[in-house]
């Protein structure tokens, strides 16, 4: 997984939930647009899972990204 497939995810408009596919078999779901933090070198993520738990992430270690099924998580204004 390179950092600019995982940067055009994240920065979608409208925002899709994904879930990023570990080496060592986890997943971390990515629910939010700002519930995700780039490095400026771009090779690391930081994920708020829950509450104030944060998971550090090496892109390296990425497996695979999927979307998640269903509408964006952004609610559309009527």
């Amino acid at each position: 997984m390179t950092s600019e497939q995982v940067k055009t995810v994240h920065e979608a408009r409208p925002f899709r939930a994904f879930t990023l596919h570990l080496a060592d078999g986890t997943s971390v779901d990515v629910t939010h647009p700002e519930a995700m933090f780039r490095t400026q070198g771009g090779r690391t993520v930081i994920v708020n899972t829950a509450g104030e738990h944060i998971e550090i992430i090496d892109l390296l270690l990425v497996t695979k990204l999927t979307l998640k099924n269903g509408s964006p998580t952004s609610k559309r204004r009527r």
